[in-house]
């Protein structure tokens, strides 16, 4: 489908910016007929920057029915919810006049849904009731989620990447089990077994994996991140968080030194008590704002990090030029708008923060889009996907 309001892509000339770099006549070696081989054609770099054309009226007439109708039919709808909303969102993300396409089936989701809420409805119903034995079940379901967990999420990229569409041509995920357990297992274990000092790290082998195995057609991607810069990121976030904590708690202890008396009998000690009170409930109030403001950057930073070191079959970029901090207040914002809605401005949050982040990535190719080869496209079990969508699982990607 081409979207006639799309932006076109914006031509870089190549040739200019690799003239500063070039050699001189006189140091370039002469060709065998002593005149100076001529420069082999530099290829011209197109941009097509990314748009997205949904509206927050149009998606919550979406959103209401979904709600409405997996409310009704106690979460059996929710496989179709799901489907509908990423069509919505894919059918509305468009590169250079194309948009995405997903193409997952709900059914497929369903029976996924299905097993997955099986194990965990066992899981809950033997942790509250406390039957006999139930410290075997709980035990042996929660061990083989864990155990399970790689395996879940490789599965989910996989259904993920074979779902998604673009110009009619399907993406694939070629990861394995090994690489699986390796950056979601053992990642994740020495992570936690270093106090997070490994999270960064554990960060960098997910994200890795992610895209080194995917593909778009039969063009492979390559990741050229750092690990160094997702300390970077981690180090900024938990900066932010430290430093917040510092400046709030400040005027908190400087007002409970003032409002505290020494006879606790007394309208003052009340008054200090109170206020001391009031003050460690905005200072935890206020850790928490700073908390999630932290997290909402690392997400995004690490989002503009991993896009930006995304390269496909050597003739694509994708490059992004969002900000950040910008990302975590609309994060930040968004969630609050949302409580105090009571809910009804998540399609506007939703739509709202996806324009922001579409608005700031473009792809850069030096051949045209089309020349992608076609490639098979296995049928992937939804089983992982259903689990990670169930269980809120976050991939972070």
């Amino acid at each position: 489908m081409s979207d006639p309001s799309s932006p076109t892509p914006e031509h870089l000339d190549a040739a200019a910016l690799l003239a500063a770099s070039a050699p001189p006549v006189s140091l370039t070696k002469l060709g065998r007929d002593g005149q100076v081989p001529s420069a082999p054609p530099v290829p011209t770099i197109s941009a097509y920057p990314a748009s997205f054309s949904g509206s927050a009226g149009e998606f919550f007439r979406l959103w209401i029915v979904n709600t409405a109708l997996s409310i009704v039919t106690l979460g059996l709808y929710l496989p179709w919810a799901r489907v509908r909303t990423r069509q919505y969102f894919y059918g509305h993300t468009w590169i250079d006049g194309q948009n995405f396409e997903y193409t997952a089936n709900p059914v497929a989701l369903l029976r996924g849904y299905l097993i997955v809420a099986a194990f965990f409805g066992t899981y809950t119903l033997a942790t509250n009731v406390q039957f006999q034995g139930w410290e075997w079940v709980a035990g042996i379901i929660g061990l083989g989620f864990v155990c399970l967990y790689p395996w879940l999420v490789m599965k989910s990229m996989r259904f993920l990447a074979a779902s998604t569409a673009h110009r009619g041509l399907h993406f694939r995920f070629h990861g394995g089990p090994r690489g699986a357990y390796v950056a979601y297992g053992v990642a994740n274990i020495v992570a936690g077994l270093s106090s997070s000092l490994a999270l960064p790290w554990a960060w960098f082998m997910q994200r890795r994996y992610q895209v080194e195995h995917a593909a778009y057609g039969r063009a492979r991607a390559t990741f050229r991140g750092d690990v160094g810069n997702f300390y970077i990121v981690g180090l900024t976030g938990l900066g932010l968080v430290i430093g917040a904590v510092v400046v709030l708690a400040v005027p908190v202890i400087a007002g409970f030194a003032l409002l505290t008396s020494d006879d606790p009998f007394s309208a003052v000690g009340e008054a200090g008590f109170l206020g001391a009170f009031a003050g460690i409930a905005v200072l935890y109030l206020a850790f928490l704002a700073a908390y999630s403001l932290a997290w909402q950057y690392i997400r995004g930073a690490t989002l503009k990090l991993v896009l930006n070191s995304i390269e496909l079959g050597g003739v694509i970029r994708t490059q992004a030029t969002f900000s950040p901090w910008m990302l975590a207040w609309i994060g930040l914002s968004n969630a609050a708008v949302q409580v105090i809605t009571l809910g009804l401005a998540t399609p506007w949050a939703a739509v709202r923060r996806t324009r922001y982040l579409l608005e700031g990535v473009r792809v850069l190719a030096i051949a045209s889009l089309d020349d992608f080869a076609a490639d098979v496209t296995p049928n992937e079990n939804a089983l992982g996907e259903a689990a990670t969508e169930l269980l809120d699982i976050n991939l972070g990607f």
